[in-house]
């Protein structure tokens, strides 16, 4: 028996068996890391479950309508994974929601699934979900894992069981089918109301399984990971599972704050992330460089050179291999060391990532590997291998083993396989127009590189037509400009307008450091954006690669906003996609200006 067959609470025994740890979770409590070992964390999951029990939850006949479900709103931290472990050894779904929903978001999903009780993080989350209590009929009691007054306390529900509720216990868990949904995951969405994805055991311990082989993941029970993707995104989720699986020690960050501090005190062989966290890390890197002076700056613009050179499937010459030698040496270590000087690789999914990133990074010694795949597959679809031959920058990998896909006429991913969710939550008809003859219909544009690296092209709701009516696919284009080091964010427009153009949020920093060596003095952002000058700069980076895209492809024109675009202020959803019809609303008036 595989991974593949088995359901995701078997990850506890099965480290019992193979290879239990000392450490198998972690978290700062008291500025101190407090450890759980495997033993301990078996305990505290059975107890749990028996307070569950307690509470009148059921899976009942493990269908999705019937069995219980009980939300979690919360950053991460083992008591996450805890209560996850504990509901699925009795049949109760997870609906788990990102902290960052809004209460319109938090009202509706509550109530499509009848949540009878929540667990949630600090006093504030306690707070917002109380002041919604009165709308949400179903609701029977909020806990707290932080300790806050007039709350209960998670721990409250931990249980020592009898001898006959242990053994009530052992048999339910022994009865839990593969089929049977642990967690129904709410996908974010650009537009639109909130998707419910119903994903079995089959479905994830499938996924994990393909994921193991196809990267691949070696059992390491001396390894640790950095844990800090928020845990209700299925693309964390998963990979916490397959480090259970492989004894790979789990630490989570404080907050993403704390990241810096936390890699150090960690120094953990790996983490997931996405790319917008990637290119952060970048820009500073890259601020850090432009106050270097002399000997030193030279230095670092040459590191940064031969790392945009770098190509995984052509090591170069040999005096590009010293060269390069001689870089990660003076510059690169320094990279290392930021992250804790123990990192293996990096896996990166949920958006595109820059390919300068991907060449960089890895010219650097910090190997990227970017995957993809949509919440309804579970998630991955296909990954970059370790394996030789592997890997492709600019392409999203080999197809996962056991994944299938397939090209449409359109070009549009299809995806069959045992990780295809069972549906949209009460959705049926959302369902038929997703899943037709057991293919997930993706919404991704795609093409295979060497005739078997998938690309991603782009979001096939997101091409538009212009009133020429030609279509333009913005992904591309943006995701060209993003590596410029004047550009933050960029959102193409054109939808039936005559030329394509696009919103521009500059990079600050980058910016001002220019603006010093103009000997140009600016008061705040929204002076800088309209100055002449900062005009102009931006008018020549845009033409400088104008040529790379079809006439049609080409910005006309621009708009540099001021202000930052963030989760909380509706630009992104939470895994750090552009929310294009939000971004096309809030600043309608300057697209207006535009085409006036």
């Amino acid at each position: 028996m595989t991974i593949a067959d088995k359901r995701l609470f078997d990850c506890i025994q099965f480290q019992l068996d193979r290879f239990p740890k000392s450490d198998m979770l972690a978290a700062k409590v008291n500025g101190e890391w407090k450890k759980y070992s495997t033993q301990e964390i078996a305990q505290l999951v059975d107890k749990l479950s028996i307070g569950l029990l307690k509470l009148g939850l059921s899976a009942k006949d493990f269908t999705p309508l019937n069995s219980d479900k009980i939300a979690i709103i919360s950053n991460n931290r083992p008591e996450w994974l805890i209560t996850d472990l504990a509901a699925q050894q009795i049949g109760v779904i997870l609906i788990p929601i990102y902290p960052t929903s809004s209460l319109i978001e938090l009202e509706f999903i509550l109530n499509d699934t009848e949540v009878k009780f929540i667990f949630v993080h600090d006093q504030m989350m306690f707070e917002k979900i109380q002041s919604l209590q009165s709308k949400l009929p179903h609701l029977q009691d909020i806990y707290c894992f932080d300790d806050v007054p007039n709350t209960k306390h998670w721990t409250n529900l931990l249980v020592d069981s009898t001898n006959s509720e242990n053994e009530n216990l052992q048999n339910l868990k022994k009865s839990i089918p593969t089929s049977h949904l642990p967690t129904i995951i709410y996908t974010s969405g650009t537009t639109g109301i909130p998707k419910g994805v119903m994903l079995s055991h089959k479905n994830i311990c499938s996924n994990i399984w393909a994921a193991k082989l196809s990267l691949p993941f070696e059992d390491a029970p001396g390894a640790r990971v950095l844990s800090f993707l928020p845990l209700n995104h299925i693309f964390e989720k998963v990979a916490v599972y397959v480090f259970m699986y492989c004894a790979i020690s789990i630490y989570f960050a404080e907050s993403v704050e704390t990241i810096p501090k936390n890699l150090q005190e960690v120094k953990p062989d790996a983490f997931t992330t996405v790319p917008r966290l990637l290119e952060k890390v970048y820009e500073k890197i890259m601020a850090k460089g432009a106050a270097l002076t002399g000997f030193k700056k030279k230095i670092f613009d040459w590191s940064i050179r031969l790392g945009e050179q770098y190509d995984c499937e052509n090591k170069g010459t040999i005096w590009y291999q010293f060269q390069l030698m001689l870089a990660n040496k003076l510059v690169f270590n320094k990279w290392r060391e930021a992250l804790g000087g123990n990192i293996k690789f990096i896996m990166t999914g949920g958006a595109a990532c820059q390919v300068k990133l991907l060449r960089i990074f890895t010219a650097a010694k910090i190997p990227l590997y970017e995957g993809y795949g949509p919440t309804e597959n579970s998630p991955v679809v296909s990954v970059n291998s370790m394996n030789p031959n592997g890997r492709k920058f600019g392409t999203v990998g080999l197809v996962a083993q056991g994944v299938q896909v397939k090209l449409a006429e359109d070009g549009e991913i299809l995806v069959a396989g045992p990780s295809v969710m069972q549906g949209y939550y009460k959705r049926p008809d959302l369902t038929q127009e997703t899943v037709i003859d057991g293919w997930l219909h993706t919404g991704d544009i795609g093409q295979f590189i060497d005739g078997k690296f998938l690309k991603i092209i782009d979001r096939k709701k997101e091409l538009f037509k212009t009133s020429g009516g030609k279509y333009v696919a913005p992904q591309p284009i943006e995701n060209i400009y993003k590596e410029n080091r004047f550009i933050e964010q960029l959102m193409v427009v054109g939808a039936d307008k005559k030329f394509v153009s696009a919103l521009i949020l500059p990079n600050f920093t980058n910016l001002e450091t220019w603006l010093n060596e103009q000997n140009i003095v600016c008061a705040n952002h929204q002076e800088m954006v309209e100055r002449k000058e900062v005009l102009d700069l931006y008018k020549n980076e845009i033409n400088k690669i104008a040529d790379q895209f079809n006439h049609i492809e080409q910005i006309k024109k621009f708009a540099l906003l001021a202000n930052d675009w963030s989760v909380d202020t509706g630009e992104f959803t939470p895994k750090m996609s552009l929310k294009r019809k939000a971004i096309l609303e809030k600043y309608s008036k300057e697209i207006d200006k535009i085409y006036s």
